[in-house]
């Protein structure tokens, strides 16, 4: 294991502006970002129209307390690879701006305040899913599998997927084919969604000792992977678009967009560069944004 790079400046002396995006920095927002696109557009599957905006609120701000909590336990755990790899050295944890039992604190309190607000202001059952998928994310990927398998992301990327359920169960208070259908979407849309990006930081993740797919085995391989588990979003997509009793605007667009996602895909496949794994992990942003987008539509249109 990597050694902790100790922080250039002592906590004590960063400002308070700056220590504060630090703790929002534990969080990692942009990563909550998807999270969210994925939930609301569940509810409004689950309701079969706009649930109301207080339910909304409620999950949203519950999910999002209870993804952060689980990342900044994530960057605590990892803060030795984290000082390793270029791509994280800015960490809040690396630099010092945070120190590590304030982080360990804030990501528990974060999750307490999630369980509670769920719990009282939605149900039990979407408090219970939020919690569990932190629960995975930390002992499951984190500690277990992000260090000793090349299956890592596959198997750690179900925690990822839990929102979707999380947002189902909040405005059913129950769990059905349909939403675990969208559970296994996402499921299997992780894969080619961080194998892509990590093709191009493969040298952080091999000197981090860390046992990524494009580092433990060839390009080309872990390419031919990223078309396989391509095919199968697009696949599952259509699976979904049955089980929930989507509409035609859902079956055009997840047509559309599944296409353009196994083209990007077998165009890594035959020429894997690092350009063409980019352009895939892009597109599978867009992917998830607009396939959901469209899922909430179809819905507010037809229903």
């Amino acid at each position: 294991m990597s050694t902790v790079a100790s922080p250039v400046v002592p906590p004590g002396e960063f400002s308070l502006g700056r220590r504060l995006n630090g703790f929002v920095a534990l969080t990692k927002p942009r990563i909550i970002e998807l999270l969210l696109v994925t939930t609301l557009p569940t509810m409004i599957v689950a309701a079969r129209r706009m649930p109301p905006w207080w339910l909304i609120v409620a999950t949203l701000v519950g999910g999002t307390l209870a993804a952060g909590g689980a990342n900044a336990i994530n960057m605590v755990v990892d803060r030795d690879i984290d000082a390793v790899m270029k791509r994280t050295r800015g960490r809040p944890l690396v630099t010092g701006v945070v120190s590590p039992a304030s982080a360990l604190v804030f990501a528990v309190a974060l999750e307490v305040v999630a369980f509670g607000e769920l719990w009282v202001a939605v149900n039990l059952l979407s408090a219970v899913l939020a919690i569990s998928a932190m629960l995975f994310y930390v002992f499951v990927y984190t500690l277990w599998l992000k260090r000793t398998s090349k299956q890592n992301i596959v198997i750690g990327g179900a925690a990822g997927a839990v929102p979707v359920l999380v947002g189902w169960a909040a405005v059913r208070d129950s769990v059905g084919w349909a939403p675990i259908v969208l559970f296994a979407l996402m499921f299997v849309w992780t894969p080619p969604h961080f194998w892509a990006l990590a093709i191009r930081y493969r040298d952080d993740y091999r000197s981090a000792h860390v046992p990524m797919m494009p580092v433990v085995t060839t390009f080309k391989r872990t390419a031919a992977q990223i078309l396989g588990y391509s095919l199968l979003v697009a696949a599952v997509s259509l699976v979904f678009g049955w089980t929930a009793g989507m509409g035609p605007l859902y079956w055009v667009s997840a047509s559309i967009l599944g296409a353009v996602f196994c083209a990007l895909a077998f165009e890594l496949w035959r020429r894997p560069t690092e350009a063409a794994a980019m352009r895939l992990f892009h597109w599978s942003i867009t992917y998830v944004t607009l396939l959901f987008a469209a899922m909430a539509v179809d819905q507010l249109i037809f229903h």
